[in-house]
C-alpha cells in the first residue's frame, strides 16, 4: 500500500472477524525499539475515556477486543503485534488508531524498514505498508482501522508527531497532566500522566469474556491539518468525509479515498489549555499476583510434599504425559480467561466464551481421528474452533498426523490447527510441512506453541501482570508447577540434535567443511535454544527479552543461518545477542566449540560528562557484588580495544584501566567466561543447561548492578497489585 491508500478487509479475505496488526522495524545497531499504542475513537475523533488508550501498561481490553500481543523477532529486526477482535468492538467505535512511540530522545528516522502488516484470522498476510519518510519524530501513526457501514477498512496513514506520545494522546482526548505537556516531555512523563480507570474486572471463568462491560471508543478526525513547529511531521490526509460512498469491490482495493483528518499534531511548545475539564482521580482494582515471599510451610519437615491439583508421579509413559499435559493445559485455559485469551488471540481467536475438549473422535476416511484436544470459542453466535496436537519429551510432531488434522479442519470449516511440543518454531523453517489445497475457499491456519512459551505466558500473568482473582492465580501456579516438574515432559527445547556430536568432533579435528548440512542443523538448534533462553529470562523478569536481529545481517532467515553455519565451520563459534527491556546495552552470548568456553558480555557507553577515572571508579562501585573474575575492558575511540583486567585486580588500582596513550574512552565491555557443557541434552552437564545458566548468572550478578535507563513510569492507577504474604 501507499500512504493515504485504503482497502476493505472483506475484499481481501473472508476471515477478518479477528485480525492481527504487526508493526515492524529494524535497527542498524540492533538496539532500536519502540512501544506500540492503540486508541479507540468515537465519531468526534476522541477517546471516550482514558480506558480507550492501550499501551504497554494497559495492554488488554476487558472485553477482548484489543490485546497487545508483544514483540517477536523477525528476519528484519522485530515486530510488535496487536490482536483485534472486530466483532467485539462496540458499535459506537468509528476508528482504531495504531501508533508507536520512542523514548529517551530516540527518533523513528533512526530505524530502518518501518512497516505495518495486517493478517487475517488464518494468519495470512493481507496487506503491507512500508514507511519511507518517518523523519525526526518520536511518535508515529502507522495506520487505522475504520468503519464504512457494516464493513471494516484499513488506511495507511504514515503520520509523525514531533511532540511525542504526549502530543498524540492529547490530540485524541487522553487526559495528560499539565507538566507532561512541556516542550521536552519524556515518553515516561507522558504515560505516567495518564489517568486510567478500569471499567470492569476480569470475570470468573463461568462468565463469558464477551459479557465484559468495557467498550472501546471511536476515531474520526475533526478539523483540517495545519502546520507544526519544529521538525514537521508527515502531512495529514485531507479532511473530506467519505461516508456514504459506495463500495467499489476488489478493483478499488488500494484507492486513496478522502480521509476524515487525523488531528493536527500540536506544536512542541503549545501551551494551550485543554477544553476538557480535569477528570476526577481514577484508580483501578488491583490484579492478583503471587506473593514475592512464599508463605511459611506448615509441614513438619522437608519430606512432606504439598498436595497438588495436577499430580505427575503416576505418569509412566509418553502417551500418559501427552494426555495429562493436554488436559491440564486446556482445562486451565478454559477456567482462566486471561490465560486462554493470551494463548489464542495471536491465532485469530475472538474474545468470547471458551470451552475445551480432549480425545474428540472425528471422521476421516475409514478410520476416525482423535486429536489430543479441541478449543472452541463462541462469540455472538459464531464459533471459532481449533484442533490441538501435543507432544512431550523429545517426541517430534508427525507430518502425516498434522496433515490429517489440517484436512479434517478444512472439511469441517474449523479455523486452526495448533501444535504444541518442546520444539521451538523458527522463522522460515516450519516444524511440519503440510500441503494446502489452494482450490478450497476455506483456509485453516497452522500454528505452533512450545511448552516453554506456555510456561512463559503463565509466569507473566501470575508473577508480574496479575489475573482477576486468587483462584485464577492458584490455577496458573499449579499449571506452572506441573510444566516445570521433571516428570511432566514439558520442559521446552532440550536436545541439540543428532548433528551436535559429529560437528563438535569435526571442529576438533578440523574436518568440518563449509556447506556441511550438519553445521546448519546445529545453527538452527542454537537459534531455538536462544529463543527459549529469552522466554525463560523474560518470564522471570517480567520484561521483554528478544534476540537481536541486526539489519546488516540481511533479511532472509535462511541465508542468515547459512552464513552462521559457514562461520561455525571456519571458526568453531556460534553467537547471539539479547535485548533486555530496561537494561543498558545488548547482552552478547557466544560459544566457542574449539575451546569449550562460553562467553557472556555487555558493552555500556560512558556518561556524557565527567572524567575517565571518575567513570571507572563509579563503575567499579556498582560492580561491588559482581564476580571477582569479571573482565572489564575499556573501549577506546578508533582502536581495537583498550586496557583490561579482572575486577579483582582493578578494584585496588582503578587507574590501570586508563589508556596509556591518552586515547578517549567511549565505553566499557564487561565479560564473564565459563566452561560449557558437552552433552547435547538438557542434563546438568549438558550444553543447553550451561548456556541457560551462563545467561542467568551474567544477568543476575552483573547486568542488574549497572546503571539502568530512566524507567517508563506506569500509568496512574494501572499498577499490578501484589497479594499479601
Amino acid at each position: 500500500m501507499v500512504k493515504g491508500a485504503n482497502v476493505g478487509l472483506a475484499a481481501l479475505s473472508e476471515n477478518t472477524d479477528a485480525v492481527v496488526v504487526s508493526l515492524g522495524w529494524a535497527s542498524p545497531t540492533g538496539e532500536g525499539d519502540a512501544d506500540v499504542s492503540v486508541l479507540l475513537l468515537d465519531a468526534k475523533g476522541k477517546v471516550r475515556s482514558d480506558a480507550d488508550f492501550y499501551f504497554y501498561n494497559h495492554p488488554v481490553a476487558p472485553d477482548g477486543s484489543v490485546q497487545l500481543l508483544g514483540k517477536v523477532p523477525s528476519g528484519e529486526g522485530s515486530e510488535d503485534r496487536i490482536g483485534f477482535d472486530l466483532t467485539a468492538i462496540p458499535a459506537e467505535v468509528d476508528r482504531i488508531v495504531v501508533a508507536a512511540s520512542r523514548y529517551e530522545g530516540a527518533r523513528f528516522g533512526e530505524l530502518d524498514d518501518l512497516r505495518v502488516t495486517l493478517a487475517d484470522g488464518a494468519g495470512e498476510d493481507l496487506l503491507r505498508f512500508t514507511i519511507e519518510d518517518a523523519g525526526s519524530v518520536s511518535a508515529f501513526i502507522f495506520g487505522e482501522l475504520y468503519r464504512r457501514g457494516e464493513e471494516w477498512k484499513f488506511r495507511a496513514v504514515g503520520q509523525g508527531y514531533d511532540t511525542g506520545l504526549a502530543g498524540l494522546a492529547m490530540d485524541f482526548g487522553v487526559d495528560i497532566d499539565d507538566d507532561a505537556d512541556e516542550t521536552d516531555a519524556t515518553h515516561a512523563d507522558a504515560l505516567s500522566a495518564v489517568g486510567y480507570e478500569s471499567e470492569s474486572e476480569s470475570q470468573p471463568a463461568s462468565d463469558s469474556a464477551s459479557d465484559s462491560g468495557v467498550s472501546g471508543t471511536d476515531v474520526s478526525g475533526a478539523g483540517a491539518p495545519g502546520e507544526t513547529g519544529g521538525s514537521a511531521p508527515a502531512t495529514a490526509p485531507t479532511a473530506e468525509s467519505d461516508r456514504g460512498a459506495s463500495d467499489r469491490g476488489a478493483s478499488d482495493r488500494h484507492t486513496s479515498e478522502p480521509l476524515p483528518a487525523v488531528p493536527t499534531p500540536r506544536r512542541a511548545a503549545d501551551d494551550t489549555e485543554s477544553d476538557r475539564a480535569t477528570a476526577r482521580p481514577r484508580t483501578a482494582k488491583k490484579k492478583i499476583t503471587l506473593p514475592k515471599t512464599p508463605k511459611k510451610s506448615l509441614a513438619e519437615n522437608e519430606s512432606w510434599r504439598g498436595a497438588r491439583l495436577f499430580p505427575v508421579s503416576a505418569l509412566k509413559s509418553d502417551r500418559d504425559r501427552e494426555t495429562r499435559a493436554t488436559s491440564v493445559l486446556l482445562s486451565v485455559m478454559a477456567q482462566v480467561p486471561e490465560f486462554g485469551r493470551r494463548l489464542t488471540a495471536a491465532f485469530g481467536a475472538p474474545a468470547g466464551r471458551m470451552e475445551t475438549f480432549t480425545e474428540v473422535s472425528l471422521p476421516h476416511g475409514d478410520t476416525p481421528r482423535r486429536p489430543d484436544g479441541v478449543i472452541r470459542v463462541e462469540r455472538a453466535g459464531k464459533l471459532w474452533t481449533a484442533l490441538v496436537e501435543t507432544k512431550t519429551n523429545g517426541n517430534a510432531l508427525r507430518p502425516e498426523q498434522v496433515q490429517a488434522y489440517m484436512d479434517i479442519a478444512t472439511r469441517r470449516g474449523y479455523e486452526a490447527v495448533i501444535t504444541i511440543s518442546n520444539d521451538v518454531a523458527l522463522e522460515g523453517s516450519p516444524l511440519v510441512d503440510v500441503k494446502i489445497d489452494g482450490r478450497r475457499k476455506h483456509k485453516v491456519a497452522l500454528r505452533h506453541l512450545s511448552w516453554a512459551e506456555v510456561a512463559h505466558q503463565a509466569q507473566l500473568l501470575i508473577r508480574h501482570e496479575g489475573v482477576g482473582n486468587s483462584a485464577h492465580a492458584w490455577l496458573l501456579q499449579e499449571l506452572l508447577h506441573y510444566l516445570q516438574h521433571d516428570n511432566s515432559g514439558c520442559h521446552g527445547f532440550q536436545n541439540m540434535g543428532a548433528a551436535w556430536v559429529p560437528v563438535r568432533k569435526g571442529i576438533d579435528d578440523e574436518t568440518l567443511c563449509p556447506g556441511d548440512a550438519r553445521a546448519l542443523e546445529v545453527v538452527e538448534s542454537w537459534e531455538r535454544l536462544i529463543r527459549q533462553v529469552c522466554l525463560g529470562l523474560g518470564g522471570e523478569l517480567g520484561q521483554k527479552v528478544l534476540p537481536v536481529q541486526r539489519a546488516r545481517r540481511g533479511t532472509d532467515p535462511g541465508a542468515r543461518r547459512a552464513r552462521m553455519a559457514d562461520e561455525l565451520c571456519a571458526e568453531g563459534k556460534v553467537g547471539a545477542e539479547l535485548r533486555i527491556e530496561g537494561t543498558p546495552g545488548v547482552l552478547a552470548v557466544g560459544a566457542d566449540l574449539r575451546t569449550g568456553r562460553l562467553r557472556t558480555s555487555v558493552e555500556i557507553p560512558v556518561p556524557d560528562q565527567g572524567y575517565p577515572l571518575t567513570w571507572i571508579k563509579r563503575l567499579l562501585r556498582r560492580l561491588a557484588e559482581a564476580p571477582a573474575d569479571l573482565h572489564v575492558e575499556a573501549l577506546v575511540e578508533d582502536g581495537p580495544g583498550g586496557p583490561r583486567g579482572t575486577l579483582e585486580r582493578l578494584r585496588p588500582e582503578p587507574a590501570d584501566l586508563l589508556p596509556k596513550n591518552g586515547a578517549r574512552i567511549t565505553g566499557f565491555r564487561l565479560t564473564l567466561v565459563k566452561g560449557m557443557g558437552s552433552g547435547r541434552g538438557n542434563a546438568e552437564s549438558g550444553f543447553i543447561r550451561s548456556v541457560d545458566d551462563a545467561v542467568q548468572r551474567f544477568h543476575s550478578t552483573v547486568v542488574v548492578h549497572l546503571e539502568q535507563p530512566a524507567p517508563r513510569r506506569p500509568v496512574a492507577g494501572a499498577v499490578v497489585g501484589q497479594t499479601g504474604g
